[in-house]
């Protein structure tokens, strides 16, 4: 569907480092958690968004992000199906990023924003899941 969006945008602080991992062909990814805090009325609280980035994008962050650096994270939401130690199936929502930029000056010596963008030649693998919607 054309009209279709899947777009997320979230600034938020790592829960913990980054974690990276290798595919079998060597290609990087980086898991994460940002907190991004909201307030209402009466109430706030914390929310934490799960982020999954690969390629270039992966290794830029597991080399200059650390636990509470703040971000800005884009990306699209994805469910993706998994199997469980005990053999059932599970599910995890994620944001799959394809841009981020670093918010706090750590590391960088003039204080200079770093930004990053995914290569468009990386795509997310996909997924098993039926996504059909029952309405």
């Amino acid at each position: 569907m054309a009209n279709d969006l899947n777009q997320c945008q979230f600034i938020g602080r790592l829960g913990k480092d980054p974690e990276i991992k290798y595919m079998p062909n060597g290609d990087p990814v980086a898991n994460m958690s940002i907190a991004c805090g909201w307030k209402g009325k009466d109430k706030e609280g914390t929310e934490w968004v799960r982020i999954v980035a690969f390629g270039k994008l992966a290794e830029i962050m597991g080399k200059y992000l650390r636990k509470g650096s703040q971000v800005f994270i884009q990306g699209s939401l994805r469910t993706r199906k998994w199997q469980g130690q005990d053999g059932s199936d599970r599910y995890t929502t994620e944001i799959v990023a394809d841009k981020m930029q670093m918010l706090d000056s750590r590391g960088d010596q003039n204080g200079a924003q770093q930004q990053a963008q995914a290569d468009s030649g990386h795509a997310a693998p996909s997924t098993d899941f039926d996504d059909s919607v029952p309405f």
